[in-house]
């Protein structure tokens, strides 16, 4: 998942998709009557969240892990990265999305809405903090923190970003230890500087991987400075690829 768009077309970009929701006629997987769940109740009082709910069973029909995986145990982690966000909307999303992903089927009508709404979360947050302070990377889906940028680089080297060739690719590190890269020049990462205030939010943790190989984690981030957006991965390959140099 790589994209870039401004903050403030994400507040437009927010409101079309909730006020301009597609006619859905597909409800959930399960029964809404016996919902007891918060991340349940809230799939069941959101026509599109109920209809990617219905995507994502689905699309596990056809999933075959990739690394010779247990298909159920992985169904189980992503239910749970759901099921953690509570009534958070941006989070679920950002989970269900993350599981039509591993699952191999993400409409991009699906990746749009899940921008959408970690992109307006992700500018509240800002809002809320004019002088924000570090906080710690987040580990779980749908959370965020603050932190600031440390250094701004091609892919591979220490080249300054800013005079780099757009095939030397983009890189960035944070204070809070993330990281993110890209294979082109980023517009996001490009209009950035080192020292800028970042919102970072996991918005993807890979679940079809080998053991204790977790890369591939990708973050959606907000420059408070520059207003720059992106959502990039913290590594150059996806779990399972081969080691990076």
């Amino acid at each position: 998942m790589r994209l870039h768009i401004s903050a403030t077309a994400l507040l437009v970009a927010a409101s079309a998709l909730v006020t301009s929701r597609p006619a859905l006629a597909n409800g959930p997987s399960f029964d809404c009557r016996k919902a007891q769940l918060p991340a349940e109740k809230a799939i069941c009082a959101d026509p599109q969240m109920s209809a990617i709910d219905a995507l994502v069973t689905k699309a596990y029909a056809g999933f075959e892990p990739a690394f010779g995986g247990d298909k159920r145990r992985i169904a189980r982690k992503l239910v749970a990265d759901r099921n953690a966000c509570k009534t958070d909307a941006a989070c679920i999303v950002s989970a269900q999305n993350n599981a039509l992903q591993t699952y191999g089927n993400a409409p991009q009508w699906v990746q749009d809405y899940n921008i959408a709404l970690i992109g307006k979360k992700a500018l509240d947050l800002g809002a809320r903090a004019p002088k924000p302070t570090d906080q710690p990377l987040a580990v779980s889906i749908g959370k965020c923190g603050f932190t600031h940028i440390t250094a701004l680089t091609t892919r591979l080297g220490d080249d300054p970003l800013e005079t780099a060739s757009p095939e030397a690719g983009s890189a960035a590190r944070f204070t809070n230890g993330g990281t993110a890269v890209s294979y082109g020049r980023d517009p996001g990462l490009a209009s950035s500087k080192v020292g800028d205030p970042v919102v970072m939010c996991l918005i993807a943790i890979p679940r079809d991987c080998p053991k204790d190989d977790l890369r591939g984690r990708v973050y959606y981030a907000m420059d408070l400075a520059a207003k720059g957006t992106w959502a990039l991965p913290d590594s150059q390959l996806l779990c399972g690829g081969a080691c990076e140099p």
